[in-house]
């Protein structure tokens, strides 16, 4: 029996160092927390495979978190970072309003470099409760003023885990249906197209079920390839650093 491969979809966690990016990660990873007294100081790139079983269906997606591992207090972050993003989160610390104001340059890279990606808003160190000080009516305000790029709004603690999983869910339940949505609306396309048209002249016309026939399983192999680009990112970075314990 064919192995069926399941999609995966580049994520990539974007805001200032110290909101809490890798923070997420680790939680995203391996559901761990590790405060910033014990943590080592290693510089790079790291990613992480999830697998996400849609509900109600019988279908699964991987989600391939990235972080930066600190690296933006030393350098810039490059446009490579960016490519082949399925999802970017916009991460902020809700204690920190600073790091909530410059949020609309990370928004920029975000639409320059990954112009496909579904964006997605998180302020983390909600455990903060006593010392909050970006409310909910300045996040959706926010929201509004990008034009409603968001495609969702999460309030999450990685000290105590608490709305982590709950925003990787929705974020893979989110991509899925678009991949979804993408599949039906090519395959719709796909039928308003004369087959006789798309071949060579004096080429017979294939019959139904031969192997020059595009059968409505090749067509959902489009879905793979959106996953492909994540390979294509993954081998691109093997020979970079990706070891993140920061």
């Amino acid at each position: 029996m064919a192995t069926v491969k399941i999609p995966a979809q580049k994520v990539i966690l974007v805001g200032e160092y110290g909101v809490g990016k890798s923070s997420l990660f680790r939680r995203f990873a391996n559901d761990t927390f590790v405060r910033a007294s014990d943590r080592q100081s290693t510089l790079g790139l790291d990613n992480f495979g999830k697998v996400y079983q849609m509900k109600d269906t019988d279908r699964a997606l991987k989600l391939q978190l990235w972080d930066t591992g600190g690296m933006e207090r030393v350098a810039s972050i490059t446009s490579s970072y960016y490519k082949y993003s399925e999802a970017a989160i916009l991460v902020f610390a809700l204690d920190r309003p600073d790091s909530f104001h410059v949020l609309s340059q990370h928004l920029l890279d975000i639409v320059t470099y990954a112009e496909n990606a579904k964006i997605f808003l998180c302020g983390n160190k909600f455990d903060l409760k006593s010392r909050i000080q970006v409310t909910d009516g300045e996040m959706e305000a926010f929201s509004e003023q990008c034009h409603n790029l968001m495609s969702g709004l999460y309030k999450t603690s990685c000290k105590t885990g608490e709305g982590v999983e709950e925003m990787f869910r929705d974020i893979a339940n989110q991509l899925s249906e678009t991949n979804r949505f993408v599949l039906k609306t090519f395959m719709s396309l796909f039928t308003l197209v004369d087959p006789d048209l798309m071949l060579p002249p004096g080429h017979p016309r294939p019959e139904i079920g031969t192997s020059a026939h595009r059968s409505k399983i090749e067509l959902q192999s489009l879905e793979e390839a959106r996953s492909f680009r994540i390979d294509q990112a993954l081998e691109a970075d093997e020979n970079g650093p990706n070891d993140c314990s920061c």
